[in-house]
């Protein structure tokens, strides 16, 4: 058994009186509505409650459907309405007809305001696509609980406001503004950064190479169209260039509207240059050679998977500079053992030095791993002393996170971390 289940609170609605107080009206409506939507009534039943304390009396009822239920109570004292949708999807796929029934049944109360809830019961390993779809979209200027899965088994959220969302030609953009937060960017239904914790992932993918590099002078970012990691990287004095290979431009405009705080105007930094379009194909046909490259993509199990790939590795070796290194993130070793374990070992074939290291990320739910891979560059060997001269030296700034102490410390890994890292050890 799995199935989606909706639920909505309306407040100050404004529709027609009749669907607060008049039970045969709000029957018919449902009846409507649910026979629009393609799914299967049964029967229902409908109860209307008598005056209380001089206030009229709300209406209670159910719609039984083949698929499950539908159910719905009026409080037309305070203009309020609760609406609950439930259908399995054992045998069919009935998640967008439960959307299209809840959407039918709110529009016709007319509600200032409304408050959803999403859940996907059941065994969520047999979900289907538009169930996922259904749980982690979210109506615009609508709040609700916005949920990630990290696992068949392991969900996390956020409370969240829709702002806008846009499908591009490669992947779906969303921003939402969070009480937690501040504004957040989702593709694809992931969290990928946010105005107030972006410090912890980009810090930590940008200094502990950058730091341990003597004088870096050009970078390579694959991906990274929010601009936090090349802001990151304009801290230090000695960065001549950085190329910013991003697939899809719509990110970096999202960017550029939404996310100043993150990006801070590195993206139109003359230091800067944004190139749209197939990362891997600038690295294919790049002549000049890079003292650091960061693959900040979205995860390995998502369409940037073949970046991933041991060729790809190789790919991006080439255009490293000699005692240049590639930083890439590897996923979470809580959640994505087996993908950690495998990034590992692909990463080993290529690199003579490969150094790993987490942190836990608040928006991502979960301790992340991340990796620094080099022929000769070791950011382990570096003590706090010398990271804390070099950060005088360089003069860098507004660090949240990172500093002489934590640069040690993000590589002292736990036991299980280590455990996935096998033959070698880390």
């Amino acid at each position: 058994m799995h199935g989606l289940h909706l639920t909505a609170d309306l407040y100050q609605c404004m529709g027609l009186e009749r669907y607060m107080l008049d039970a045969d009206a709000i029957a018919q409506l449902c009846r409507d509505q649910t026979a629009a939507s393609g799914l299967t009534l049964v029967d229902d039943r409908w109860v209307k409650f008598p005056p209380y304390e001089g206030q009229p009396g709300g209406v209670t009822g159910t719609v039984l459907l083949a698929e499950s239920h539908l159910a719905i109570h009026t409080w037309p004292e305070t203009g309020s309405v609760t609406i609950d949708v439930y259908v399995c999807n054992f045998s069919d796929d009935n998640s967008g007809k439960a959307r299209q029934l809840m959407e039918g049944v709110i529009e016709a109360f007319a509600p200032k305001r409304v408050l959803r809830q999403q859940l996907m019961r059941g065994d969520i390993s047999m979900a289907t696509a538009s169930d996922e779809a259904a749980v982690n979209s979210l109506p615009e200027s609508e709040t609700s609980w916005v949920q990630e899965q990290l696992t068949p088994q392991s969900r996390f959220g956020y409370r969240a406001t829709a702002c806008e969302k846009v499908q591009t030609p490669f992947q779906q953009l969303e921003l939402l503004e969070t009480p937690q937060f501040g504004k957040v960017l989702r593709i694809d239904g992931r969290f990928m950064t946010s105005e107030k914790e972006e410090f912890f992932y980009h810090e930590a993918l940008v200094h502990p190479a950058a730091m341990a590099h003597p004088a870096p002078r050009k970078a390579l970012i694959l991906g990274g169209g929010d601009g936090g990691a090349a802001e990151e990287l304009l801290k230090h004095p000695s960065i001549e260039r950085v190329v910013l290979a991003e697939l899809d431009e719509a990110v970096v405009k999202f960017a550029r509207d939404h996310l100043q705080t993150v990006h801070r105007g590195a993206l139109d930094n003359e230091r800067v240059q944004v190139s749209i379009g197939d990362g891997m194909a600038l690295v294919d046909g790049a002549d000049e050679r890079f003292d650091l490259a960061f693959m900040d993509l979205t995860d390995p199990d998502t369409p940037a998977s073949a970046l991933y790939a041991s060729e790809s590795l190789a790919r991006m070796k080439r255009v490293l500079a000699p005692g240049g290194a590639l930083v890439l993130h590897l996923g979470s070793p809580v959640f994505h053992g087996a993908q950690v374990t495998e990034l590992a070992r692909s990463l080993r074939e290529q690199f003579a030095v490969v150094r790993f290291y987490g942190l836990y990320i608040p928006l991502y739910g979960a301790y992340w791993g991340l990796a620094v891979a080099s022929d000769s560059l070791d950011p382990v060997q570096l003590t706090a002393q010398e990271v804390a001269e070099r950060i005088r030296q360089r003069k860098v700034r507004d660090l949240q996170y990172y500093n002489e102490q934590t640069h040690g410390g993000l590589f002292a890994l736990p036991g299980y971390y280590r455990d996935l890292l096998v033959p070698e050890q880390a």
